[in-house]
């Protein structure tokens, strides 16, 4: 039981990855950069940039090579604790396989190209807006909210259980 369960959050990864990887090719030749497209006036946009930063457009001392080398790092140990973890509860299995993927999106970006492709945009007219990111963001973004549910709601208080 425990390997079929696994397969599956195996195959949610790959799915992730791919349908992020796709979004971004699309993006890539058939945008032109900075070009944006309203999907929802006011509120959605498709926006097309790149980012070398991390998140939220954050750099770090040492610039692209650092970045690499974090994200590489921060995906094995993820990819570790996946692999070895037997006893977790569901949620904690898909919040690892969210960030994973989202992980793998943008490293392989920044691997292949030295930057990320960024195209979905929200802002409120000329009121608010946040920043431009994608799907390997978001899949981090919620893998990231369900850990933080899973260490509160779902996780032993006993000293002899690890968090992950």
């Amino acid at each position: 039981m425990y390997h079929k369960v696994k397969v599956q959050f195996l195959w949610l990864i790959a799915a992730i990855f791919i349908f992020d990887q796709l979004t971004k090719w699309c993006v890539f030749n058939y945008m032109n950069l900075y070009q944006s497209i309203p999907i929802i006036h006011d509120f959605f946009y498709l926006t097309y940039v790149t980012n070398d930063g991390m998140a939220f457009g954050l750099s770090l001392p040492g610039g692209q090579i650092t970045l690499t080398v974090l994200s590489v790092f921060m995906t094995l140990v993820l990819g570790y604790f996946f692999w070895l973890e037997r006893n977790s509860h569901l949620i904690m299995k898909l919040s690892l396989s969210l960030i994973i993927s989202g992980a793998l999106g943008n490293l392989v970006d920044r691997i292949l190209a030295g930057k990320v492709v960024d195209f979905l945009h929200i802002k409120i007219g000329s009121y608010w807006e946040w920043y431009i990111f994608n799907i390997a963001d978001t899949s981090v973004s919620i893998g990231m909210v369900l850990f933080i549910i899973h260490s509160f709601y779902f996780q032993d208080n006993t000293s002899e259980k690890a968090i992950i």
